[in-house]
């Protein structure tokens, strides 16, 4: 349970007391959500926060971006790994997943049986940060996405090589889509008319039309891609590759690649995000420890972070001033001064850090 004003914790009792007498708030598609890991605060609820994922003690950690401390500690379920947030921010969307977690080189032979049952997306209120509603999304999800209207969810089902849909006002699997092996990365493009999805087998990048209900494209992007990124005009895609040690550049009207950026020897991109300006984009590479700095407006490189190991999920304050990595193997937050290109503190968090999205304060 979030740390909270005192005056909000009647309503939040109500609202679970409800959530009980009614059943699954998704009309028998969740389940209750469990209890919270760390009691509520007193005093003003921050103006913005940022969720962190942590995909082996099964938590999200929420930490004030402005004291740079974590607030509370919310329990979800097994893996959660990609969030995203709703367009009224309101809500946080994150991916569960029963999957035994497999690292590089695994023999996945050697694992224990998936928990189907676990599998789904947890329904996180950023009011209260607590946990409302879990989905059932398909087999095995790994990331999610958002539409424009916050209507509906897309969720990359990296085992069953599928986007599915899901209706959110009655937790429904209303489409789903074959897409390529091991769908990781998804995002919605910026017109809101596309769902982009990166298939790590495949090494490419599916297009899929959803006004037209059909994948229309699928283009080539390097190995092993890992996530995706906008320009806010939806002219340029930004998509990593791992195990290419380069970032394709996809003409997002044609569909076609354009350019291949050598992102330099032993590089291993993973995630990216782009600064509110669109001026730079910024990439974590994972087991190589750095965060790069690509100038958009030539494609190149500029600079680089040593952050710490391995980190994967990776958010920019809305002022732009401030990166955030997730550093899964030292359970910390690594948080970047982008102006002195410089590690200003490291923010203790849950087990297995994954993924980060900062929430402004929703409305009252």
């Amino acid at each position: 349970m979030a740390r909270r004003p005192l005056r909000r914790v009647a309503a939040t009792l109500a609202l679970i007391v409800g959530l009980t007498a009614c059943g699954p708030a998704n009309g028998g598609s969740g389940e209750a959500p469990p209890p919270a890991t760390t009691p509520p605060p007193t005093g003003s609820a921050p103006q913005s926060v940022l969720y962190v994922t942590n995909e082996r003690g099964g938590t999200v950690t929420v930490i004030d971006p402005v004291t740079l401390t974590p607030l509370t500690t919310v329990k979800l379920g097994k893996r959660p790994r990609g969030i995203a947030v709703s367009p009224d921010r309101t809500q946080v969307f994150v991916a569960l997943s029963g999957s035994p977690i497999a690292g590089p080189g695994v023999d996945e032979k050697t694992l224990p049986p998936a928990d189907k049952g676990a599998d789904g997306i947890g329904v996180v209120d950023t009011r209260t940060h607590t946990l409302v509603r879990v989905l059932r999304a398909g087999s095995d999800p790994e990331s999610v996405a958002l539409s424009k209207d916050g209507a509906r969810a897309f969720i990359a089902n990296e085992d069953t090589a599928q986007a599915s849909v899901v209706e959110l006002a009655d937790g429904r699997v209303s489409e789903t889509f074959k897409v390529g092996e091991e769908p990781e990365g998804i995002a919605v493009s910026p017109d809101g008319q596309q769902l982009w999805v990166t298939s790590e087998d495949a090494g490419a990048v599916y297009v899929i039309d959803l006004a037209a209900h059909k994948v229309v494209a699928s283009t080539d992007v390097g190995p092993r891609p890992r996530s995706i990124a906008f320009l806010s005009d939806g002219s340029r895609a930004y998509i990593p590759s791992e195990n290419g040690a380069t970032l394709a550049v996809v003409d997002a009207r044609a569909l076609r690649l354009t350019k291949t950026v050598a992102l330099g020897e032993g590089m291993r991109p993973m995630g990216v995000v782009m600064a509110p300006d669109g001026s730079q984009l910024y990439i974590s590479t994972g087991r190589s420890r750095m965060v790069l700095i690509l100038d958009t407006a030539t494609d190149q490189v500029v600079g680089s972070v040593d952050v710490g190991p391995r980190p994967w999920g990776i958010a920019v304050s809305p002022d732009g001033k401030t990166l955030f990595t997730a550093n899964g193997p030292s359970n910390d937050v690594s948080v970047i001064d982008i102006a002195s290109r410089q590690v200003t503190k490291k923010i203790p968090v849950g087990d297995g850090p994954w993924g980060l999205a900062f929430v402004e304060r929703p409305p009252l």
